[in-house]
């Protein structure tokens, strides 16, 4: 099978199979979804969900979240990973929104990158969900799926891998196959367990037609 079949293949199968597929975070607005994926980094949405309602409420606005000290903010996001850095994080990008930004999440990459707390995958993630813009955002659901199914070949990094999806995935497909792998890794391509009999992506993956000869 060439790259190119296998990638064909991929992307009928999951739009046939996902053809809607979301972000699990919730949010109502730019502003929330970029706090909600800060707080996301080696956390699950699941519990992201839990602590943002409340979080969402007292900080309506970059100009609120400005204002905030740490003491105010720590209680919020205690029970995520990493809260320190994170409260760090949170007021100095509300603070650069309100300075640089006016308030406003940018939509360009080259912007996001200046905010404290936003890495590469946390700006495709704005850029794809909130602005529909054809980024490949690649946390370890993505590297690890987009390698073991044979989408890319010894990638070293999330870049090396970002670059190989999106040279081979149409530009207009670039934001949904995101989530398609993302989804797919969480639920059914897992780290240490992989539902490979339960896995529609049999014909494709390199993964399993390995496995399946031995």
């Amino acid at each position: 099978m060439t790259v190119k079949q296998r990638y064909e293949g991929v992307i009928e199968w999951f739009g046939q199979n996902m053809p809607d597929p979301r972000t699990e975070l919730h949010y109502d607005s730019p502003f929330h979804l970029l706090i909600a994926v800060i707080l996301s980094a080696q956390c699950t949405d699941k519990r992201i969900n839990l602590v943002t309602p409340p979080l969402f409420e007292a900080y309506p606005t970059p100009a609120h979240l400005a204002a905030a000290t740490p003491d105010e903010l720590f209680p919020y996001i205690s029970s995520v990973s990493y809260p320190n850095n994170k409260t760090r994080s949170l007021i100095g990008m509300a603070r650069t929104l309100v300075e640089n930004f006016g308030g406003e999440v940018p939509s360009d990459i080259d912007s996001l990158l200046t905010i404290p707390g936003v890495g590469r995958k946390t700006a495709n993630v704005i850029l794809s969900v909130v602005f529909n813009k054809a980024a490949m955002a690649v946390d370890t659901h993505v590297f690890r799926v987009s390698e073991r199914i044979g989408l890319t070949t010894g990638s070293r990094t999330p870049l090396e891998t970002e670059r190989a999806l999106v040279r081979h995935i149409p530009e207009e497909l670039i934001a949904r196959a995101h989530h398609w792998l993302i989804l797919h890794g969480r639920y059914v391509c897992k780290a240490r367990r992989p539902d490979c009999l339960n896995c529609g992506l049999q014909p494709y993956c390199s993964y399993w037609q390995r496995e399946s000869k031995d």
